[in-house]
């Protein structure tokens, strides 16, 4: 991993700088993974995206000579050293609200760059935590993201053309107090918290409020629902409650949500092999049971200072 304060050294370094070529010499020459993408825009030019990584200079002066004006992709969390809160500001979506809250909450002090998007949002930097799998996630009702393990970030100076203007990711604030690590788990428990399923007593069993369930994913947005579904379904299932009846709860919820019939389907049935691994292949219920497990992460798959 590298080291996150010479990633974002690197960083205040270019910021700016109107050579994207040079630029990104720069970040590979400090130790910053660095990726293409495509010019004016977000997506990967190799074939593997943030996977394709590297801060050998032979190999990004060969991507960025094919491609002089690329914008700069850098890999989050391990690969880098760095995690991004990613607080989105484009049409009918508005992430400061959220932001602010948890800045009030104190769950976001640490952050060591406040990066201004094209879009007028912002990219907060925060060292990742050695050792800690901390993965991407989305909290698309909040306006807020985070890139951290399987994600990757557009860095400064990459930009992008919005309106007809020609607009950067620039640098707006650089801490002046203690960087630290900030903790996405519960960062996202705050944003978007999962139902809390009150147990009614019927005889000896404690069955889930299937209701409150459905409200909840018939709320969820576009990346967030199949993961919601299979929770609530877990949920359910792990309560005794029959697939059928599972269907019948969730699955007018799920539809709401813009789910498939099939795609609701094949997520339920997901959710029981999951809490009866018995009945599952053996290489696959481990994987579907860390989806499962209460300690589990939110199923939900972007600094109170300038710049927001």
């Amino acid at each position: 991993m590298s080291e996150p304060f010479d990633v974002l050294a690197a960083l205040i370094r270019v910021d700016r700088t109107p050579n994207l070529a040079a630029a990104v010499r720069s970040l590979a020459s400090a130790g910053v993974p660095v990726f293409p993408c495509e010019l004016d825009g977000k997506s990967p030019l190799t074939r593997r995206g943030f996977l394709d990584a590297s801060s050998e200079p032979a190999q990004v002066a060969t991507w960025w000579s094919r491609t002089p004006d690329a914008n700069i992709g850098i890999p989050t969390g391990a690969a880098s050293g760095v995690v991004v809160v990613d607080v989105d500001v484009h049409g009918p979506t508005d992430g400061r609200a959220a932001w602010h809250r948890a800045s009030d909450a104190g769950l976001v002090d640490g952050a060591g760059l406040l990066v201004r998007t094209p879009t007028g949002g912002t990219h907060a930097y925060f060292p990742a935590t050695p050792g800690v799998a901390q993965r991407s996630w989305q909290a698309a009702n909040a306006g807020v993201d985070f890139r951290g393990d399987g994600g990757y970030i557009i860095a400064p100076p990459s930009r992008r053309t919005i309106d007809g203007t020609v607009r950067r990711y620039e640098i707006a604030d650089v801490a002046t107090h203690s960087v630290g690590p900030v903790d996405a788990n519960r960062l996202r428990d705050f944003l978007d918290p999962r139902p809390v399923a009150p147990s009614r007593s019927r005889g000896n069993a404690a069955t889930v409020d299937a209701e409150k369930l459905a409200a909840w994913v018939a709320d969820r947005s576009e990346g967030e629902r199949n993961r919601s579904l299979f929770w609530a379904a877990c949920r359910l299932a792990e309560s005794g409650t029959t697939p059928a009846d599972v269907l019948d709860a969730l699955g007018p919820a799920a539809a709401q949500a813009g789910l498939s019939e099939r795609e609701i389907t094949t997520t339920v049935r997901s959710a029981y092999r999951a809490t009866a691994p018995e009945a599952a292949p053996a290489s696959r219920a481990p994987s579907a049971a860390r989806w499962c497990a209460r300690s589990a992460p939110s199923p939900t798959a972007s600094v109170g200072r300038a710049g927001l």
